[in-house]
């Protein structure tokens, strides 16, 4: 039974050592917690910068636009701004990223660095360079007329930030604001150039941040209407806590650079101290650490994934802006979800929601414009990239997400935490349904790691850390099997299926099953407990293998290791499986439940309002649905083999790969469909506004996997290792050409690949899982 109430007040959180208390308990301690203090933790917006702490000092760039004769600021990642480019060139997720930015004919090119020198407040100090060029030789009159940016700086627990006395005169003293925290003590702003800048500003006093793109936008507008001049008031509101910089040339020239330096702890040191630092964090002396921190990038990049010479210079390229925006798009939020209520309930009359505890999560994302947010099984697939390149960072992240674990062992899959994230996401996606899952992908780089410790694979520090690491989580990764477990059973032994989908729906062709991961995927025609759900049953094999083997590493297979090794055995049992999910006619492997393939939409007259009628596409059933296999081969079919639970002799994993290599089935030019074109709902919307998703279209993440286990294959004696061998070789091709070319023409990774042409689909600025290319560019997979 799952808790109605989650407010941190009233359930105790079971902490990492495994007693009960009334606060969660942080993964992250000391040095770690301070050396990633600041960071670009904002991937929201085209530059954003913060702090790891509820209530931050947060900073970033704006800049103004004008494209067909209308104004327009640039802030917040989004589509409709039509960038050319933009995205992380080089990120180490730590102190350094240097990102590009093409808007019409401009480039832009910012620079983040960070550093601790003696005297520095807590975190550190950072400095932000900003390069501005043309595209051409000769700038559009538009452009020269709005070459401005906007740099801003503000405080969210509301604190008055102060400017400087010399503002307007920023050649004789750099100064542009000064202020105080007790996080990291008094702080100063600085502005150096060596170009003629002019500066202008305003001051805001607000709680809305998030709405700091409307504000400057009516404060410029306001101007142009009464002077014609496109720049700020150079005013500022009482005890503003929001500051904005207008920087540009005199007359709007290109090229310019600015570096914006901010030095904290400045009442602890002397003055010439302070200039040192100062100067450290701008000018020549800014470009020295810049250029060795993109050679420590490069050198650290070639050690990590061990790319093979046949790996051209461009592809190499596009391998380390995988990694780069995947760093450079880890964001820290904090905030409270909302939990869905049961229609049963009077917890409150009217109310459908109740709220989570105030909870922080730092966190990759999967899109900056599209998903700037936490997803539970997305997580799971970035890691597997992020622990090859910062354990540390790796073991902080999955720490942070075991954080908002409830006492029944249940982790909302959505995490949507502050205005900030809010404000993407559409109403009817942010509430959270403690009822249902989400792929519990975490154990994926858990298993890598506790393999890699078997192997002998990481330093002895790195060793101790994910040994602590384990040691503290196993009490909370033992709630999440034993949620799963429970919750999620179907009626048969070892069976499972997914909770959450719609039994009533009249709208869908198929009733999604957003809990999956796999959401329009076709499953039974009408949701029951009688469901088998096949990739759950193979996730459930995956976490229960996994948590054996951490018993067994910590040494408490005696104790609680025995459970873990009987379900792991039970689930990866063959004969069991095939009984309960293999169809021999198909030769694949399905899920069950109460099916009819004759269901469809139909158009029909709904009433609608002044007595008009409307035309809706409904959901029409035209057989009787019975109990049997839900024959849809894509990628819940695979599970099995991408689970390697196949023996390598067996027939049955000769019939996979007749299924994955067959054109008429699975596979294309350009990687994997998710739907097999035979499949009655191939490529079938799923309402009248709801396009093919997981019907078709190709995705690294599951290609990934499936590319993993013909890995496997082709080096398991047995009469079909060539095959597989063969088949991986042309796979891997594929899905590196396809994403290379793909980035080539148009700058960015995507959500999902067009199964005809290999064209980008989806959101694009995508780095998420589409960055597990530069695992397949490294042929760096998962062993067990």
């Amino acid at each position: 039974m799952i808790a109605l109430s989650v407010s941190k007040n009233q359930i105790p959180i079971p902490n990492i050592e495994g007693t009960e208390a009334e606060t969660t308990v942080s993964f992250f301690q000391g040095g770690h917690k301070e050396s990633l203090y600041w960071g670009t933790y904002r991937p929201n917006v085209y530059l954003g910068i913060r702090a790891r702490t509820p209530q931050s000092l947060v900073a970033g760039l704006m800049w103004t636009c004008v494209k067909d004769g209308r104004f327009s600021m640039r802030h917040v990642c989004q589509n409709a701004d039509e960038l050319k480019k933009y995205g992380w060139m080089r990120h180490n997720g730590r102190d350094y990223g240097h990102q590009e930015l093409v808007d019409q004919d401009m480039t832009l090119m910012t620079s983040f660095f960070k550093s601790k020198e003696d005297g520095s407040g807590y975190g550190g100090d950072w400095t932000v360079r900003i390069d501005v060029r043309n595209e051409n030789s000769k700038l559009s009159e538009d452009l020269q007329q709005t070459a401005h940016l906007f740099f801003y700086l503000a405080d969210e627990d509301g604190n008055a930030l102060s400017l400087s006395r010399d503002l307007l005169d920023i050649h004789d003293n750099s100064l542009l604001a000064f202020g105080s925290r007790k996080d990291i003590g008094s702080w100063h702003l600085h502005l150096t150039s060596m170009d003629d800048l002019e500066v202008h500003y305003s001051g805001f006093k607000t709680p809305h941040i998030h709405n700091l793109s409307d504000l400057v936008q009516q404060n410029l507008g306001a101007q142009v209407r009464k002077f014609g001049h496109l720049q700020l008031s150079d005013t500022s509101d009482d005890s503003s806590n929001i500051l904005v910089f207008q920087v540009g040339c005199q007359g709007g020239s290109i090229p310019f650079r600015a570096d914006i330096a901010f030095v904290s702890g400045t009442d602890l040191g002397g003055n010439s101290r302070l200039k040192d630092r100062l100067n450290s964090l701008t000018g020549t002396l800014l470009t020295t650490r810049l250029d060795e921190k993109e050679r420590e990038f490069d050198d650290k990049f070639k050690n990590s994934f061990s790319l093979t010479d046949e790996l051209d210079f461009e592809s190499i390229s596009i391998g380390k802006a995988a990694v780069a925006n995947l760093m450079g798009g880890i964001g820290y939020f904090y905030g409270q979800s909302k939990i869905s209520l049961p229609k049963t309930s009077d917890f409150k009359s009217g109310e459908r929601y109740i709220s989570y505890w105030p909870a922080e999560l730092y966190t990759a994302v999967p899109s900056r414009p599209f998903f700037p947010r936490g997803f539970l099984w997305d997580e799971g697939f970035h890691q597997l990239l992020i622990w090859r390149w910062d354990i540390q960072i790796c073991l902080d992240i999955v720490g942070h997400w075991l954080d908002l674990m409830n006492v029944e062992g249940w982790i909302p899959r959505e995490q949507i935490l502050g205005a900030e994230a809010l404000s993407k996401v559409p109403e009817e996606f942010v509430l959270q349904h403690p009822t249902n899952g989400n792929p519990p992908t975490l154990f994926l780089v858990l298993r890598d790691l506790v393999f890699g410790m078997k192997k002998n694979k990481f330093t002895a520090a790195e060793r101790d850390q994910i040994s602590s690491f384990l040691e503290r989580a196993f009490v909370r990764l033992e709630a999440w099997f034993q949620w799963f477990n429970t919750t999620q059973s179907g009626m048969a032994t070892s069976s499972y299926f997914w909770h959450g989908r719609d039994n009533t729906t009249t709208r869908e062709l198929n009733a999604k099953t957003l809990s999956s991961g796999f959401d329009d995927y076709p499953r039974a025609s009408h949701p029951g407990d009688e469901e088998r759900h096949l990739d759950l049953r193979c996730w459930m094999l995956l976490a229960a293998d996994c948590m054996y083997s951490i018993s067994k590493l910590l040494r408490k297979e005696k104790e609680l290791g025995k459970e873990y090794g009987s379900t792991a055995k039970l689930l990866s049992d063959f004969a069991i499986l095939n009984q309960m999910h293999f169809d021999d006619a198909y030769g694949a492997y399905f899920d069950f439940g109460n099916h009819t393939e004759k269901v469809r939409l139909s158009w029909q007259e709904v009433g609608g309002t002044n007595h008009y009628a409307s035309r809706e596409l409904v959901r029409e059933v035209l057989e009787r649905p019975r109990l049997r296999f839900v024959p849809h081969i894509g990628y819940v079919s695979l599970f099995p083999f991408m689970w390697r639970i196949l023996p390598p002799d067996s027939l049955i994993l000769e019939k996979q790969l007749d299924l994955i290599s067959n054109r008429s089935i699975l596979w294309t030019d350009y990687g994997l469909r998710s739907l097999s074109k035979t499949s009655s709902m191939y490529m079938k919307r799923n309402t009248e506004h709801d396009p093919p998703y997981w019907r078709g279209p190709i995705w690294m993440n599951m290609n990934y996997l499936i590319l993993s286990s013909l890995h496997h294959y082709s080096k398991e004696n047995g009469p079909y290792k060539d095959k597989a061998k063969t088949m991986y070789s042309d796979l891997r091709s594929n899905l590196i050409r396809n994403i290379v070319r793909n980035y080539q023409q148009t700058g960015y990774f995507w959500e999902q690949y067009d199964q005809k042409k290999g064209k980008g689909k989806g959101a694009r600025v995508f780095t998420g899982w589409t960055s597990l290319v530069l695992l397949i560019m490294a042929e760096a997979y998962s062993e067990w």
